[in-house]
Order: C-alpha cells, then sequence, then structure tokens
C-alpha cells in the first residue's frame, strides 16, 4: 500500500472511490467534498490550501489529505492527518481521520493506512497521537489499538486514545 497526497493523475482513481462512498451511503472518515458541486481540480487546490493553513474555515486546523493506493494505482481509502489540534479535535476529531472504501474493508487495509499515516505523523513532529472512535465502532477500534493506541477515555460516545511513536 501506498499513502500519498493525491495529484492530477490519480483522478479516475480518486472519483471511483468517492462513487463507492457515496452510492454505499458510507461514512467517509478522512476524506471530505461536497458532493453537489465537486470539482476535482478545485479539491486538490483545496487540499494544498488546507494544508498550509489558507482560506480553511475558522473551526478547522491545517491538514494534509492523504489517499492510499494498491499496487496497482486503485484508491483504497482516505486519510486526513491534522496538523495540530482544537477544542473539538482534542475531545472528538484527534489527529487521524481514516475509512477504507466499503468493497475492501475486512483485509487489513485500515490497519495498514493507519500505520502509514503515523510515519507521517511522525515525519510532522506530531507525537503522541490522538485517534478516536465510536465507542460502537469495534473495527477501528481494534485497528487503532493494533497500532498501539491506550485507550485514555470516552467523551459523548467517542473513544479518545494516544499512540506514543
Amino acid at each position: 500500500m501506498q499513502l500519498r497526497r493525491p495529484n492530477q493523475a490519480d483522478k479516475e482513481a480518486v472519483l471511483d472511490l468517492m462513487t463507492e462512498f457515496s452510492q454505499t451511503g458510507s461514512m467517509h472518515d478522512g476524506g471530505f467534498w461536497e458532493a453537489d458541486s465537486f470539482d476535482y481540480d478545485n479539491w486538490l487546490e483545496n487540499n494544498l490550501q488546507s494544508e498550509m493553513g489558507i482560506n480553511i474555515p475558522e473551526h478547522f486546523v491545517p491538514a494534509i489529505q492523504f489517499v492510499s493506493f494498491d499496487e496497482t494505482g486503485r484508491a483504497l481509502g482516505f486519510l486526513h492527518l491534522r496538523l495540530r489540534l482544537n477544542d473539538y479535535l482534542l475531545n472528538q476529531g484527534g489527529h487521524i481521520g481514516y475509512s477504507i472504501r466499503p468493497s475492501d474493508r475486512g483485509k487489513g487495509y485500515a490497519k495498514e493506512q493507519l500505520r502509514l499515516g503515523l510515519k507521517e505523523a511522525r515525519n510532522k513532529n506530531i507525537n503522541p497521537v490522538l485517534v478516536t472512535c465510536h465507542k460502537t465502532n469495534d473495527a477501528s477500534r481494534k485497528i487503532i489499538l493494533a497500532n498501539g493506541g491506550i485507550y485514555e477515555d470516552t467523551r459523548e460516545a467517542i473513544e479518545r486514545f494516544w499512540i506514543h511513536l
């Protein structure tokens, strides 16, 4: 698996990934787009601006949008690395949000994607890393624990885990 910032050459693969999330009605944590007015080129530009902290909504923080790909170039999922925490993210969202396309869940991709995301966090000097999941999301909890997550507490049905790099 490769985790990287998406680019123009990834357009069809990323659009296919987004379509699957939309058609299945599945949550796409770690991937953000406006379905009604989506434009890939604008999305790429917004991702770059978000990383630099430019033109982001007041309640957002600078963040990097990653997409994971398999060896054939098929987009597997999203990972959003937030470069700092605000009050909301400290309590609910954490540093990393991630998701794998519905048709590829249960194959170990999310565990690997989070592992690669943690390497990116280390490269950005984020340590420790806060990763959260809903208390009913057993699969995500197992992925976080497998990547070294240490449970701290539950706040408004959100379990909070710290991963020391």
